[in-house]
């Protein structure tokens, strides 16, 4: 066993004494601070206790293990059954705990271990035993008739679903979360094929898929096309002498539900989509920042303040984030949430609503989640940025910020998307001005003074998360975050181009001398000087290095201008060779103060020119 302590420099003061945090680290492992050892690494220096404890045996660790597990499932509901006080998801009958041939004893969930089975309750044997743990798999499979195997199971139903729907000439949509789900509620599945009235395929696709999907974990058919067919794929978990009987059954589950989308389609076109405005006003967003009808008209006016900034139709963005919240109040996305957005945009165009404005309704929540699809049009980008800043500005301009996990608001959601949305469209928006134009339309219902700094800091926040998600390195992060960029586009750019410079071999000389001219500027308390006076370099490296920012920082300044940070960076590595000649052969704090303050001046120089991209300074 190995427990690390406290850091050598945190360990011992300046005499050489424990401190306080290395003596109650010794303490708690039982030896003294003299007793410990030291871990040396890469990154440093620390104590070490190592101790060599006896093992128990498997037999009489399995029983406590395998109690604490069971307790530490999330199970959001529990129950009990019988006579016992016992809990959990659904009752348990026996426990079989076998280490190879032998029982081990114990009492799980109040029930004693044995070698005892049960299997499929309709199919396989009541009870049967079992000789060796090896031999579970193949004797459940046998005489319990369970697959026991949860990729076994999951791998049957995929194969025996995609050749129903190969059957009936379509293809089986089978979405992985659903596919999980039915994987677990089944212990030997039975895939069959059913069918509904043809007359459904009139209500739009998504309301009928949400239904056999959501309701019923039925896997919906699709023609090659895309096109809902009238089947559906559906798992049961027993084999039936009369298969049809079952199909049957589900068939006359599923219609009602069916039915109930039809008539909500129907109710909802016999009024337009606006004539739900009203209805807003009755339900609140949140109750310092007003009803849904206030967020609509804020998400009205900034999308088309958006719109003006990226190109897009103005009129059109604006319609669109009028209409954006209304079909929130149709029967449909009341009995079927989950088909928010969709149905406003088949509500809009019966309506006869521009067709950029009918798909911004259904993209306005886009991306839902990481590696979602993202607003396929200007307007759409429009209202789906303005939606998801509305929110931001909102519940930070009262402070209810995200803490820990709770997000109840989706916040992190709404700014990884909005960032995802200007970066991947590559829309020339500034997080300042959003943020502000956003914050705006409040008017004084915000009592945070700092609201537009709070969002701005916390998306940058979700950049540092994005991108090293996508492989950057944590300090190339944190150089291009040290200059705080806040157009989205803008940052993208210089992490491409710091990323594409820690490839050249001028990088880490660079990145060092940098540092080093950080932490000499750091130091200084002088007064520099506007510009570097060429009279007062005396050593040939200094002039060398004065000469050399001078044409790069004429030669640099359209590329920053026009954001070509990659290839500012490559001139900069130029720089490598007269830096080092610098640092060999000049005096930086020399005793004549005007010499001093010049070769300061000049570092600061140097400096601003690789702040014009990020800090590499930070760079490890």
């Amino acid at each position: 066993m190995e427990k690390r302590g406290p850091a050598i420099a945190r360990a011992f003061d300046a005499e050489g004494k424990p401190s306080k945090a290395a003596e109650g680290w010794a303490r708690g492992c039982g030896i003294t601070v003299d007793q410990a050892e030291r871990l040396t690494t890469d990154k440093g220096e620390w104590l070490l206790y190592r101790a060599h404890v006896k093992g128990e045996s498997t037999e009489a660790l399995l029983p406590n293990m395998i109690a604490s597990s069971l307790a530490k499932l999330p199970i959001p509901k529990l129950m009990r059954w019988g006579a016992s006080d016992v809990h959990f998801v659904r009752p348990v009958h026996t426990v079989t705990l076998l280490l190879g041939d032998k029982v081990i004893p114990a009492t799980i969930l109040g029930i004693p271990s044995d070698r005892v089975i049960r299997g499929h309750r309709f199919m396989g044997e009541p009870e049967f035993t079992i000789d060796h743990a090896d031999q579970y798999p193949q004797i459940l499979l046998e005489r319990g008739k369970v697959i026991a195997d949860y990729e076994q199971r999951k791998a049957k139903i995929k194969a025996d679903a995609q050749e129903a729907a190969r059957k009936i000439g379509g293809q089986a949509d089978l979405s992985e979360s659903l596919l999980e789900e039915v994987t677990s509620l089944v212990e030997w599945p039975v895939v069959l094929t059913a069918k509904f009235e043809e007359k459904f395929l009139a209500v739009p696709s998504e309301a009928l898929v949400y239904t056999m999907k959501g309701d019923q974990k039925y896997f919906p058919v699709y023609d090659n096309a895309g096109k809902l067919l009238p089947n559906f794929i559906f798992v049961a978990n027993i084999e039936s002498k009369d298969p049809q009987q079952i199909i049957s059954g589900n068939e006359k589950v599923v219609r009602p539900r069916l039915a109930d989308a039809e008539f909500f389609f129907n109710t909802d076109r016999k009024k337009r989509l606006e004539d739900n405005l009203p209805r807003l006003e009755t339900v609140l967003f949140q109750q310092q920042l007003g009803t849904l009808r206030d967020k609509t008209d804020r998400i009205r006016a900034l999308a088309g303040w958006i719109a003006e900034q990226i190109g897009a139709d103005v009129n059109h963005a604006t319609r669109a984030g009028l209409l954006s919240k209304c079909d929130l109040m149709t029967n449909m996305v009341f009995e079927f949430t989950d088909t928010r957005g969709v149905m406003g945009m088949h509500y809009a165009r019966h309506d006869g609503e521009a067709e950029d404005v009918a798909v911004a309704l259904n993209e306005q929540y886009q991306p839902r989640f990481a590696g979602d699809a993202l607003p396929s049009n200007p307007v759409a980008c429009a209202v789906a940025i303005a939606d998801k800043m509305d929110t931001l500005a909102g519940i930070f301009g009262i402070g209810q910020h995200p803490k820990g996990d709770k997000d109840p608001f989706a916040l992190r959601r709404a700014a990884l998307g909005v960032l995802r949305i200007i970066v991947e469209k590559n829309l020339d928006l500034d997080l300042q001005t959003l943020t502000e134009e956003a914050v705006r339309l409040y008017g004084e219902k915000l009592t945070n003074a700092n609201v537009v700094d709070d969002v701005i800091d916390f998306m940058l926040g979700r950049f540092r998360a994005w991108y090293q998600d996508e492989g950057y390195g944590v300090d190339t992060i944190q150089a291009v975050l040290a200059r705080r960029p806040t157009r989205p586009a803008d940052f993208d750019a210089r992490m491409k181009a710091v990323s594409h410079f820690r490839t050249l071999e001028e990088s880490s000389a660079l990145a060092a001398a940098n540092k080093r001219v950080s932490n000499i500027l750091a130091k200084s308390d002088e007064t520099l000087n506007d510009i570097v006076h060429a009279s007062v370099l005396k050593e040939a490296a200094e002039i060398k290095l004065a000469g050399n920012l001078v044409v790069l920082r004429d030669k640099l300044q359209p590329y920053f201008a026009a954001g070509r940070y990659q290839d500012a960076l490559i001139e900069l590595a130029a720089l490598r060779e007269p830096v080092d000649e610098f640092f060999e052969n000049v005096m930086v704090n020399a005793e004549d103060k005007d010499v001093r303050i010049n070769r300061l001046t000049l570092l600061s120089k140097l400096r601003e020119l690789f702040l014009q991209v990020a800090d590499i300074s930070l760079l490890q």
